[in-house]
């Protein structure tokens, strides 16, 4: 491989992870002006509308029933995961869901263990996942009876990630389609669009757009749909394709320690000991799981 090409891999895997990870600060940034479906609904409205400008092809689907899947990974990785998201942010701290939502692989290697014809779990599966829940229960425990934030967050931030789970189980059926991955990635942010609509309506959206248009507002909202939703999912993409996949998911670890990190620097959220113990233990937990199951990951974060 060409060294400047294996170079500028890494450089865009570091982009990307950096994005990704303060992705929950510019999230708790807008939550301060707007409500968790307006977040979302405009995040992935200008997402759709960039990759939409970025590759203006229509897919076209060979088998009805394959709309089935992007119907169903829009609804999951989408409408539900980002929701179950963008409300714990209005529960508990930045940090807290950053890391929660690492552990979606738990959820995914067992997903697939059950539901496809995945690697057979080991024994350091079980034991990864025991300290992880470990170190969650810590980090919950602690916000509850020493920071007095609601435990509620961190419970939608743990379902989120199995949702996130189950949307990658469908991106791996998807991928198998053979389509174009802008192309995919679109029909999903498309569906998941859809999905939300009745939810504009139970929970009123109504942005305002005074708001919307202030400078801190506008750059995180254009940060989310522009930089997170649409210029990641490619970086990311060219990335895999350079280095590989095996590679570049090494770089995942890296996105609850940015999270973490940018939280306290730019929200001051407090982090106690017994919080990073927690976040220390949720981190070791996942990497002693995935030490023999490598999961593409390029695959359950390209919508981050």
């Amino acid at each position: 491989m060409d060294k400047n090409k294996e170079v500028g891999g890494h450089v865009l895997s570091m982009i990307t992870i950096l994005i990704w990870g303060t992705t929950f600060i510019s999230t708790k940034v807008l939550l301060k002006a707007f409500t968790p479906i307006e977040i979302l609904f405009l995040r992935f409205t200008i997402g759709l509308f960039a990759l939409s400008v970025a590759y203006p092809h229509r897919l076209k689907i060979s088998e009805r029933k394959q709309e089935l899947y992007f119907a169903a990974a829009g609804l999951c990785g989408v409408t539900l995961y980002f929701l179950l998201e963008n409300i714990a942010l209005t529960y508990t701290f930045a940090s807290n869901v950053g890391v929660i939502v690492s552990v979606a692989p738990f959820f995914t290697a067992l997903f697939a263990h059950l539901f496809l014809d995945g690697e057979k779990l080991k024994i350091q599966f079980f034991v990864g996942f025991l300290v992880a829940l470990v170190g969650i229960f810590l980090i919950s425990f602690n916000g509850f009876h020493v920071l007095k934030l609601n435990p509620y967050g961190d419970i939608l931030a743990v379902f989120a990630s199995a949702v996130w789970a189950i949307y990658s189980i469908l991106i791996k059926k998807i991928s198998e389609f053979q389509y174009n991955t802008i192309q995919t990635t679109r029909r999903i942010f498309f569906y998941g669009l859809v999905f939300m609509i009745p939810t504009l309506y139970i929970f009123k959206f109504n942005p305002d757009i005074h708001l919307l248009i202030q400078p801190v507002n506008l750059f995180n909202i254009l940060f989310l749909g522009l930089g997170a939703s649409a210029v990641c999912f490619a970086t990311w993409s060219v990335a895999v394709k350079i280095l590989g996949a095996v590679k570049t998911s090494v770089y995942i670890y890296a996105v609850p320690v940015v999270t973490v990190v940018t939280s306290i620097i730019i929200l001051n959220e407090k982090v106690t000991a017994t919080a990073v113990l927690g976040i220390l233990l949720t981190l070791a937990g996942l990497f002693i799981s995935q030490n023999k199951i490598v999961l593409k990951r390029e695959g359950v974060l390209q919508n981050e």
